[in-house]
């Protein structure tokens, strides 16, 4: 929680000088050859151009590929067309009111939330994990902004467009949402839309580290046709417990993107006091028997389930969108709705 405090309060900090510096008086000076994308120094509410943004992270690891770099891009002026393929900065680019999106994923299912951007106005660009290139170039977009799904396909969408890595880190998630805000913030002008929603934050990260603090186990698990697996501390969900504030009932679980096998004994040994379930078979447009599969004879003996506490979490928003604006306050609102 400290590591969030932090970041949030720079962030914070970095949009109110933006704020007092467009009360100034104009002075003529030598225009700056680059601006990076966590500079302070913006003129009013617009974004600074040249602008070199940096990637959310250095790095990712991918299985198809190995190892990819990822690397500053520098931007001549604010680009106007843009080709996105993470949802959640999708989701934080609709919340702050970017415009200029031309093209997405829309062959992968769509959170209920950027439904609007199924119009025929917007471009599909493929699948989550397959870009169409040729679609790609045909649109012709000033920037793509990608994650960790189409990282194998970084040098290929390069020689489209330049490519800005706008991803979260399961290393550090909450910093690198963060990150990602500030990066379409100060790219678009919209630092004071992004200051007046991250406040928002604030009581309801407050209100559900008390919710949190009401349980003394946890366990945050994901559904994906009958089978399990679980998340620890140091995982893509892990921000459950050091940012929410639940207590994870063991930290023996091998960190991976989607989870340590978990099966149902494991479960009922642990014997957690909350349960919470993301339901991926939902998220990948199939249909889910999440319900009749999970609340089986051996969950039936769990703490969890006696006291009604197994959390079904919404899988479109939890396993594809998350890292917006929207949806990571939408995330916290439903764990505080299912628990109040």
């Amino acid at each position: 929680m400290k590591k969030w405090k932090l970041a949030s309060t720079m962030l914070a900090m970095s949009l109110m000088l933006t704020a007092c510096g467009s009360n100034e008086e104009t002075k003529t000076e030598e225009p700056k050859e680059t601006t990076t994308a966590k500079d302070q120094a913006t003129e009013g509410q617009g974004a600074v151009y040249p602008m070199t943004v940096s990637p959310t992270t250095a790095s990712a690891e991918t299985e198809e590929a190995g190892t990819i770099d990822f690397e500053d891009v520098t931007f001549e002026t604010m680009p106007k067309k843009i080709a996105v393929f993470d949802y959640g900065f999708l989701d934080t680019l609709d919340a702050l009111g970017v415009e200029g999106v031309v093209g997405l994923p829309k062959d992968s299912t769509l959170p209920s939330h950027l439904e609007d951007y199924s119009a025929d106005k917007y471009t599909s660009i493929g699948t989550l994990k397959e870009p169409l290139l040729e679609d790609i170039a045909e649109i012709d977009p000033d920037v793509i902004f990608i994650s960790g799904r189409q990282a194998p396909y970084y040098e290929e969408l390069k020689e489209i467009a330049p490519v800005v890595f706008v991803g979260t880190s399961q290393d550090d998630y909450w910093n690198t949402f963060l990150a990602s805000v500030d990066t379409a913030a100060k790219m678009f002008g919209k630092e004071a839309e992004a200051k007046e929603y991250l406040a928002k934050y604030d009581s309801a990260l407050e209100e559900i580290k008390a919710l949190a603090g009401n349980y003394e186990t946890s366990l945050v698990t994901m559904y994906d046709q009958g089978k399990l697996s679980g998340f620890a501390e140091n995982s893509r969900f892990g921000y459950m417990y050091d940012i929410y504030g639940f207590k994870p009932v063991t930290d023996n679980i091998e960190a991976s993107s989607h989870g340590s096998n978990f099966g149902f004994e494991a479960i009922l040994e642990f014997d957690p006091q909350v349960l919470f379930v993301i339901d991926r078979t939902a998220a990948t447009g199939e249909k889910s028997n999440i319900k009749a599969d999970m609340e089986n004879e051996i969950i039936k003996k769990t703490e969890a389930y006696k006291n009604n506490r197994i959390v079904y979490l919404d899988g479109p928003l939890w396993y594809l969108s998350g890292g917006g604006l929207q949806s990571e306050l939408a995330k916290i609102e439903e764990v505080l709705a299912e628990l109040k």
